[in-house]
């Protein structure tokens, strides 16, 4: 019977070959990777994966995809919400993670993977253009913002290619891109839930000057070193960030 795609899950699932072969080119799996597949959905990307493989764990939401997935004699299914993963528990060290990710819940679901970026050796998603757009942007384009400084300073970032919404069903209402993440070897040390606060801070009022923002927070704190407030958020690199947060 065949599977009707659940609004309430984001449910859009690829079904262009063409497609499915670039993005596992670009993923390159080897035998014996250890790879998670986050919303397999109907295995489009699994069953080529899985072929070059051998064996994938992939975490599904949907009770009935997972019930068809576990007949799968070379999967591990892990039925579950993402945000309840804990990777660190559940999944082995220099992990690989692809997926084709639920369009509603995409930035939580980044933030979910930011804090096992340690254990993880690259991340392939597809996602909204816009969502990838804003993750790879540079300091004072428009697209800057919370989500490219927080995923930045702990990522490399590449924008591979866009996908048509012809190349699903039901088709999404939004172009889709897939993007590359590669933790850095060596991430900046620092207290990420710190760092997070600040950025979102900064980019509250991202139209005015970072002393009607960033300013009156840091002097709350009691900040006494020296940061230049008399800019934007989206005019201070990634870098600026990191080291204003480590100086906390």
């Amino acid at each position: 019977m065949a599977h009707q795609a659940r609004k309430r899950f984001g449910q859009h699932f690829l079904t262009d070959g063409g497609v499915i072969d670039a993005i596992v080119r670009a993923i390159d799996p080897r035998p014996g990777d250890a790879m998670v597949e986050i919303g397999p959905g109907l295995a489009a990307m699994t069953q080529p994966l899985v072929e070059r493989l051998g064996q994938l764990t992939v975490i599904e939401l949907d009770r009935d995809l997972a019930a068809r997935l576990r007949q799968h004699p070379h999967l591990t299914v892990i039925e579950s919400d993402v945000l309840k993963v804990d990777f660190a528990a559940a999944l082995p060290e220099r992990l690989r993670v692809v997926g084709n990710l639920p369009y509603n819940i995409s930035s939580p679901i980044l933030f979910h993977l930011l804090p096992f970026a340690d254990r993880v050796l690259d991340q392939h998603f597809m996602l909204q253009k816009e969502v990838v757009d804003r993750m790879a942007a540079a300091p004072g384009n428009k697209e800057y913002g919370r989500l490219s400084v927080m995923l930045q300073w702990r990522y490399d970032i590449e924008a591979l290619f866009d996908v048509d919404p012809e190349s699903f069903d039901p088709p999404p209402r939004v172009m889709s891109a897939i993007v590359r993440m590669t933790p850095w070897q060596a991430p900046a040390v620092m207290d990420q839930a710190l760092m997070e606060e600040m950025v979102a801070v900064a980019f509250s009022q991202r139209r005015k000057l970072l002393r009607h923002s960033l300013g009156r927070w840091l002097e709350a704190r009691g900040f006494s070193g020296s940061f230049d407030l008399q800019r934007r958020a989206e005019e201070v690199p990634v870098a600026e960030f990191v080291a204003l947060a480590q100086a906390l």
